[in-house]
């Protein structure tokens, strides 16, 4: 290793946006069996499905169809 390093030509890293935000997020338990059978069938991991199923999702703009009424506001 040297003792110094020039960073004076250094570049920010280009990648940043292809990063991935770990989340926690609750799903049935069917559905996750439905991801991970289907994974196992394109034998890919079953979280990365569920990335490319929902980044397909949001780029072609899918909007869920069913109709749901919001809660009104609790009263305490």
């Amino acid at each position: 290793m040297r003792r110094e390093y020039d960073f004076s030509n250094a570049r920010p890293n280009p990648y940043p946006k292809l990063l991935k935000k770990p989340v926690t997020i609750r799903l049935d338990e069917s559905t996750v069996r439905y991801f991970k059978q289907l994974a196992t069938e394109m034998d890919m991991p079953y979280q990365s499905l569920i990335n490319l199923y929902l980044r397909d999702c949001a780029a072609s703009g899918r909007t869920l169809s069913m109709k749901w009424k919001p809660r009104g506001k609790r009263v305490a």
